[in-house]
């Protein structure tokens, strides 16, 4: 079985994963396309976020991820997944979703 060519990592993927290890009770998972992210809601109930993070620079003039940029797969699982699944470009931003800040 031939091996599967490793997805190229963002360059902003280091520094959020750093940051967001940084923060207590937080856990972060690489290489599930492209984290996933454990913490305790404001109820103390554990959960789990899978994000996406692409580089700054895809960003357009509307403030979202360019479309071209998006492969077919992750367009897919933003309009079928059930669980969390989110596009992101920053720290900000998954702080905001998670509803730390």
């Amino acid at each position: 079985m031939p091996r599967r060519r490793k997805d190229k990592v963002d360059k902003n993927q280091a520094d959020i994963v750093k940051d967001l290890r940084a923060i207590p009770g937080v856990t972060v998972e690489v290489d599930h396309d492209d984290i996933l992210v454990g913490c305790m809601d404001k109820d103390f109930i554990p959960r789990t976020y899978w994000y996406e993070i692409k580089n700054p620079e895809t960003m357009g003039k509307n403030g979202e991820v360019q479309p071209s940029k998006i492969k077919k797969g992750q367009k897919e699982l933003v309009k079928k997944f059930t669980g969390h699944y989110k596009i992101v470009t920053s720290l900000n931003e998954i702080l905001l979703d998670m509803g730390l800040i």
